[in-house]
């Protein structure tokens, strides 16, 4: 950072206030900066980074590129530039320049920052190769979690631990590399993190973030050692200090207005070649359905995508934390759904160069299967369903994001059971008023005991013929940016069916709900 008349110790300056989170005392003095000089390369990239943490990306592009322009090859303004253009959503550009970076020689930072916007794209391979060498060029911890977690998308379980431990060598209380690394690597008598991940999560105690994942990890660690009631305690301590975040009342209007939206007629059915969604509550088999019918010669999976949503938020002018929600729902009954249909393939190309038919996996587009057969006549639904009890259990034992609004139900026990009684409701008047022949309930356990029987039907349900591929599904060499990353790795199995009975008693709060609602009975409990 060089300069005439004292800019050096100034930008240093802004540089201390931006590692500090004020970007507006930094926005100040770099503003001071360039009245003098004008287009000076580092306070525009400075300021650019000042905009963009506080939302004005913008504004924040104008500035790397200015920062661009003054110095060609400013990397680390184009790694930036490469993040704000994707905030804004305009993925293709972000893409192309994060592969610009990549070409140039970045330093570790900028690798990373690159690789995060090929994370967002789903381009995980490019991803990996990108914060494989900020790992390999920087001492960062964040640089090798981040590297570990691609690999994990890439089901290189092997490198993704080194990647882990390089983390965690750099980091030894970095609680987001030691819940991914016992993720990934099964827990023994013998050999196991309890002890210290225990000490880790006690010495955090104040900041329940990090009690929530390393509390999720140490559950995770007491399940492989058969140890189901030491596993729901932990799950209990680590949610504990999360709970203030769930939203019933958004979670219970969310419902209504999905009942609500059976009045929007979907239309005539068109040719069976639009998209095909999988919804459905999170841990549920979403991802093994969208392996299987990716599996197909005609199918290409397109991830979980936010593309229908944020194509009704468009149209409707409806945002806010969640992507899906009862006045977004509500709101679309107001607009041309057939144009919301149209903007939602334009994104989809656009943003993943998809030709042909894909999957759209997203589980919580379940709330709008009306609008979406409505908007794509050519569009099918299926949705997976499994036994309440176990919804209840692998959406209670999922560390979802904290950031995942729509998931926020997952922080309590029961409301975790309120939610699943909520959405059967919605799946039963679903499945009452919409077309079989575009409206297709999956149960997991019926695939769990019939593989083949069930893809046949639905690949006809699907309009597509029966592939071989599609019952080997575990032979998919494609990514998997889902938390059953590891599972649809394998053969199909019965592991998961029934797990719930071996987590009684402390499960039966949650019974209880189900019961009361009349999605469960009694009887079950054996």
């Amino acid at each position: 950072m060089n300069g005439d008349g004292g800019i050096g110790p100034r930008l240093q300056q802004a540089a201390l206030l931006l590692s500090k989170g004020d970007s507006r005392g930094a926005e100040a003095g770099l503003r001071a900066i360039l009245s003098r000089a004008p287009g000076q390369p580092d306070a525009s990239f400075m300021l650019g980074a000042a905009l963009a943490m506080r939302g004005d990306h913008a504004g924040a592009i104008s500035q790397f590129d200015l920062a661009i322009r003054a110095r060609p090859g400013h990397v680390q303004a184009m790694a930036q530039k490469a993040r704000s253009l994707d905030a804004l959503d305009r993925r293709e550009e972000a893409v192309a320049l994060a592969e610009a970076v990549g070409k140039l020689q970045p330093d570790p930072w900028s690798a990373d920052t690159a690789g995060v916007v090929m994370t967002r794209a789903g381009r995980h391979a490019a991803a990996a190769e990108l914060y494989g060498r900020a790992a390999k060029l920087g001492q960062a911890p964040g640089y090798h979690y981040n590297h570990g977690s691609a690999l994990v998308y890439l089901g290189r379980f092997d490198e993704a631990r080194q990647a882990f431990r390089a983390c965690l060598a750099r980091d030894p209380n970095h609680g987001p590399g030691w819940a991914e690394l016992v993720k990934i690597t099964r827990q023994t008598r013998e050999q196991n993190e309890i002890p210290r991940l225990t000490a880790i999560a006690q010495s955090m105690a104040r900041d329940p973030a990090a009690v929530n994942v390393l509390g999720h990890a140490i559950a995770k660690a007491h399940e492989d050692l058969g140890e189901p009631a030491q596993a729901m305690e932990w799950l209990a301590r680590a949610k504990a200090g999360m709970a203030t975040r769930v939203d019933s009342a958004g979670d219970a209007a969310l419902s209504d207005a999905a009942l609500r939206s059976l009045g929007i007629s979907v239309g005539a059915v068109g040719a069976a070649d639009g998209p095909i969604f999988v919804v459905g509550l999170p841990r549920s088999g979403t991802t093994l359905t969208d392996r299987i019918l990716s599996s197909h010669s005609q199918v290409t999976s397109a991830g979980e995508l936010s593309d229908f949503p944020m194509a009704l938020q468009a149209a409707t002018g409806v945002r806010g934390a969640r992507q899906v929600s009862g006045a977004l729902i509500d709101a679309a009954g107001a607009v041309d759904l057939a144009a919301v249909g149209r903007a939602y393939l334009d994104r989809v190309k656009r943003r993943t160069g998809i030709a042909g038919r894909f999957v759209d996996k997203l589980p919580v587009n379940v709330f709008l299967a009306p609008l979406i057969l409505r908007a794509l006549p050519g569009a099918k639904v299926v949705c997976l369903r499994r036994h309440p009890a176990d919804a209840v259990l692998g959406n209670y034992r999922q560390a979802f994001a904290e950031t995942s609004a729509d998931l926020t139900y997952a922080f309590d026990l029961r409301e975790t059971a309120r939610h699943v009684a909520r959405f059967e409701s919605v799946l039963a008047s679903f499945t009452q008023a919409l077309s079989p022949e575009r409206f297709r309930v999956l149960s997991y356990e019926a695939l769990v005991a019939d593989l083949e029987a069930e893809v046949r039907g639905l690949l006809d349900f699907c309009g597509l013929p029966f592939e071989d591929d599609c019952v080997r599904f575990e032979e998919n060499a494609a990514p998997v940016a889902t938390p059953s990353a590891a599972q649809v790795r394998e053969p199909i199995n019965a592991r998961a069916v029934g797990r719930w009975r071996r987590y009684r008693p402390a499960l039966d709060p949650a019974l209880e709900i189900l019961i009361e609602a009349g999605v469960m009975s009694r009887d079950e409990f054996g």
